[in-house]
């Protein structure tokens, strides 16, 4: 590799490196000192804790203009108005994995230089941060549920908690390990066993935000019949008299005629969410208490054990009233696809 430093330079930049405060002034000449020596990029950034193009624009900058001060933010010139007001837009439309293209696309059609971490202070300061997407059904419809959310209002302020309103819907808990995140001492690999097996249990169970009272049947399958033997559950649970309103999604057995006209005999009027909104159904929060109590992180050697441990949550989950009222609520939020039309 190419010589680029002269006797006297290196001495000289030796000399200020040892005179220097900024860290960042430090690294550069530390950069370049080693590239001289012979070091690859990539050698200097792992021993730098720095990135390889990070490393080639400080080499660059040295051997083009000598220079090694850096610019306050991290540029080698400063966005425009227009330009920042284009760039954040961008990147609200579009989701960017590694701050580098970001920096990419900034030197490409601003013909502005940015650093790794320039960039990255410049996107904390305009208000981005680095964390997932949230994932929407492709077909969630906001308009459909804000339409069932004033309907549902409704129908609480005609039945003023005199009938009951009951969330349902199926669950199809797997005999399988669940790894999830929890607290982990710091240096520790924590192993779990894994279950192969992929047997599952069919519940199908509901919720009444009335006093959080729940009512749940297992089945061989779910199908009419076992819905209709879930509806029965549900009927002795109340005085003949009461008419109760089941609320759920538009699977076929819970439309079927058949379904329909046994809810009608019962006194249970039935009520169907829009489609693609599982975030309208409390019972999903039931669900999700459940895996976090029977299994997560949690392995059973028999199928036996966990059909156990995944009922005695149910026979259990009813004296936790206080859980219950914290975590399942109707303060609902819609989704929207960006498939629809804002």
């Amino acid at each position: 590799m190419e010589k680029i430093l002269n006797s006297k330079e290196r001495i000289e930049l030796l000399t200020r490196h040892r005179k220097e405060r900024d860290g960042r002034i430090r690294d550069r000449i530390k950069a370049v000192l080693a590239y001289d020596e012979g070091y690859s990029y990539s050698e200097i950034a792992r021993i730098l804790l720095l990135d390889d193009e990070t490393i080639r624009r400080h080499i660059d900058d040295y051997v083009g203009q000598q220079k090694i001060k850096t610019n306050n933010g991290g540029s080698d010139g400063k966005l425009t108005d227009k330009e920042k007001s284009a760039l954040i837009e961008l990147l609200k439309e579009n989701t960017y994995l590694h701050v580098k293209d970001i920096c990419a696309y900034v030197e490409k059609v601003f013909d502005k230089r940015y650093t790794v971490s320039g960039m990255t202070k410049w996107l904390q300061l305009n208000d981005f941060r680095y964390k997932k997407p949230h994932g929407v059904p492709a077909k969630a419809d906001k308009k459909r549920q804000e339409e069932f959310i004033s309907y549902y209002h409704e129908l609480k302020e005609k039945t003023q908690d005199k009938e009951s309103i009951y969330f349902a819907d199926s669950v199809h808990p797997q005999h399988q390990t669940h790894l999830a995140y929890g607290w982990i001492y710091k240096g520790v690999r924590k192993e779990v066993a894994m279950t192969g097996r992929q047997k599952r249990l069919n519940l199908i169970g509901g919720i009444c935000l009335d006093g959080h009272k729940i009512a749940y049947t297992s089945a061989e399958k779910v199908d009419g019949d076992s819905i209709k033997l879930f509806l029965r559950r549900l009927r002795k649970n109340h005085h003949d008299k009461e008419k109760i309103h089941v609320v759920w999604d538009n699977a076929g057995y819970h439309r079927s005629k058949d379904v329909q006209d046994y809810a009608k005999e019962l006194l249970i009027e039935l009520h169907y969410l829009p489609p693609y909104s599982p975030n309208l159904n409390p019972i999903e929060r039931l669900w999700k208490i459940m895996h976090e109590q029977v299994t997560y992180n949690k392995y059973y050697e028999k199928f036996s054990e966990f059909t156990q441990a995944t009922l005695n949550f149910f026979k259990q989950i009813s004296r936790k009233k206080i859980l219950l009222r914290n975590r399942i609520t109707d303060n609902f939020q819609t989704l929207h696809s960006p498939m629809f039309a804002s």
